[in-house]
């Protein structure tokens, strides 16, 4: 299985926010450190915003921070919710499928691995804030870019 790069995003805002938690980072900022488009991130944000797991800040000195404690982002929850469906096949037009266990079995796994990311939240990702926020401050930038 492979999530979605839409899913990777908004784990990486996430963790971002996490390891600097209470405190407010722009989308230009997390776009920057982590070398992604800042388009593909807005989206990404203005859904995590709609959901209650980011807080936007409007204003001069706005952003955005996480829209409730850590300790209350389930994983599996986020997975499921910025992945839409788990349909790994597409059984509707195949010869075999009156007869074929794979779907079912898909299932099976595909619940196994979501039970795993129900047993961990956000806080559990962000567990050593002060490394994060090292290895956030070590990246390196793009020729010409400032951290804002």
């Amino acid at each position: 299985m492979k999530l979605t790069r839409y899913t990777d995003y908004a784990l990486r805002v996430l963790i971002h926010l996490g390891a600097h938690e209470g405190e407010i980072a722009s989308i230009g900022q997390i776009a920057r450190l982590y070398g992604i488009s800042q388009n593909h991130l807005m989206k990404v944000v203005q859904d995590l915003g709609r959901t209650g797991f980011v807080e936007t800040v409007r204003g001069r000195n706005g952003g955005l921070r996480l829209g409730r404690p850590a300790a209350e982002i389930n994983l599996g929850q986020l997975v499921r919710h910025t992945e839409g469906g788990f349909d790994l096949v597409d059984c509707d037009d195949c010869l075999i499928a009156p007869a074929c266990s794979l779907p079912k079995l898909l299932a099976e796994a595909t619940r196994a691995f979501l039970a795993v990311l129900d047993k961990y939240s956000l806080a559990d990702l962000v567990a050593r804030p002060a490394d994060l926020r090292a290895l956030f401050d070590s990246a390196p930038l793009p020729a010409g870019a400032a951290l804002a």
